[in-house]
């Protein structure tokens, strides 16, 4: 299943910016992908805006849930479309959270060393991996070391599925990043913390397409 274009992980919105207009600004500039991401909130404060974030898009686009399979299956059997969830490295096995989902659910996962594409399991049904930290970034201060345009240039041309760039991305990454090989560009507050999130979303699927114009 392929996840393309720009994708919206969910951070701190600006100062009087509710998250949830965020992400309707943000998809109705096109946005193809959205990943719900709540470190540190209840297991039913997550549901309840997992419910919220799935009527603000209303279909328009993917909606994946980090690392909460269980919020995902939660969810679900409320009555809430939910399209897959992304895992970090220690969370869930791929293969179990793949079990639990279903085959048509979409399921990425962070990959950011050699040893992590060593250790790939094909039968666990992975659709693309998030690899990063392209930049340093303050929304993931634990990231490993920042690979740059040409570190992951170097990684998606090892991998065996498409990859997805993430980590401190903003609108000038974008085009050298999309012949760097990526499937699709991951961003958080390069979106959610501006002031205007429609038009930083905008300006980010202006130069993928013009990146994939010139290709």
């Amino acid at each position: 299943m392929t996840v393309s274009g720009i994708y919206l992980v969910t951070s701190e919105p600006a100062p009087g910016t509710s998250l949830l207009d965020v992400i309707d600004a943000a998809v109705d500039a096109g946005v193809e992908t959205v990943q719900l991401r709540a470190k540190h909130v209840s297991a039913r404060d997550f549901l309840d805006l997992t419910g919220a974030t799935a009527d603000v898009i209303a279909g328009r686009a993917r909606l994946l849930v980090n690392d909460r399979v269980d919020v995902v299956l939660a969810a679900r059997a409320s009555g809430v479309a939910i399209d897959g969830a992304h895992l970090g490295q220690s969370d869930l096995p791929p293969a179990v959270a793949r079990a639990l989902l279903g085959r048509d659910s979409v399921l990425g996962l962070t990959a950011d060393t050699r040893a992590h594409l060593s250790a790939l399991d094909e039968a666990a049904g992975i659709d693309y991996l998030g690899v990063g930290a392209i930049h340093p970034t303050s929304t993931k201060p634990d990231h490993p070391a920042p690979l740059g345009v040409a570190g992951f240039a170097d990684f998606a041309a090892d991998a065996p599925l498409p990859c997805v760039a993430i980590g401190g991305i903003t609108v000038e990454d974008v085009a050298a990043l999309r012949r760097a090989g990526a499937s699709a560009i991951a961003v958080a507050s390069a979106v959610c913390a501006s002031d205007d999130p429609g038009r930083a979303a905008a300006d980010l699927l202006t130069a993928w397409t013009s990146a994939g114009e010139g290709r």
